[in-house]
């Protein structure tokens, strides 16, 4: 699963990557979160776009996304097959540009999250693109949402210590093939489901401050050693006060 993730790249380092014409402006963001918009790169009329979508598919089907449930992840091993996704593998394939992404583990009672990233070093520095789906939902009135979902599979060594999902990241060199819905059908851009090689990515434990959508620095991204916190106490049970008849003398106790 992905449920969270950042984008902290320049705008300039994001467009000379993705290669779109548009020059938006935009800050790091270090804790982006489901409902939110989000930046994602598609064809439009021959050739990429950047486009802001909101972070929750809603398929054009839907008659009230209020009663729908949010699609934030599409699994790779299903979504040829979903309804819900089906025609988006088709017609509306897109990528998710991305700084690294969020996992939360389980232990004691309590959630440690983890950031996973690729490792420094590489010419795009940790910039990365997750696979993604997007759609347009009209409402009854006209009114028009774009909306997007990020497809995940099984994670790679490093991930699966922490959890054992993550999003689809797709090369560089395999953009164009992914985006391309026009000439690559879905089954063959489904040949890039599969997990970041091995030793590719760093994964290490953050501060809890991430657990709030509204806490977004840069300190969000720092190390942090959870393991030497103590577990959150159990609640002790409440006794029942015991009920002594009265003898009219009174109590202090």
């Amino acid at each position: 699963m992905c449920g969270r993730y950042n984008m902290t790249s320049a705008p300039e380092q994001v467009r000379a990557l993705f290669r779109y014409p548009e020059q938006p402006n935009f800050p790091p963001r270090h804790n982006i979160a489901p409902t939110q918009p989000i930046a994602i790169v598609r064809m439009a009329e021959g050739r990429r776009q950047f486009a802001l979508v909101r972070w929750g598919l809603i398929p054009p089907w839907v008659k009230d996304p209020r009663a729908f449930s949010l699609l934030i992840n599409a699994r790779a091993e299903s979504v040829n097959e979903k309804p819900a996704f089906a025609n988006a593998m088709k017609r509306r394939r897109c990528l998710v540009p991305a700084d690294g992404f969020y996992e939360w583990q389980s232990e004691g009672g309590r959630k440690r999250p983890f950031v996973a990233r690729p490792k420094r070093g590489r010419p795009q520095g940790t910039l990365i693109a997750f696979a993604g789906l997007w759609e347009t939902w009209t409402g009854p009135n006209g009114e028009e949402m774009e909306t997007a979902a990020i497809i995940t599979n099984e994670a790679n060594r490093e991930m699966a210590a922490v959890h054992h999902r993550a999003p689809v990241i797709v090369p560089p060199e395999q953009f164009g093939f992914w985006l391309d819905c026009a000439n690559v059908n879905e089954k063959e851009a489904a040949s890039l489901f599969r997990a970041a090689p091995d030793g590719t990515m760093e994964v290490y434990e953050i501060s809890p401050a991430v657990n709030r959508v509204a806490n977004d620095a840069p300190e969000l991204l720092e190390p942090y050693d959870g393991s030497a916190e103590p577990a959150p106490e159990k609640p002790k049970p409440v006794r029942k006060p015991r009920v002594v008849a009265d003898s009219g003398q009174g109590s202090l106790f």
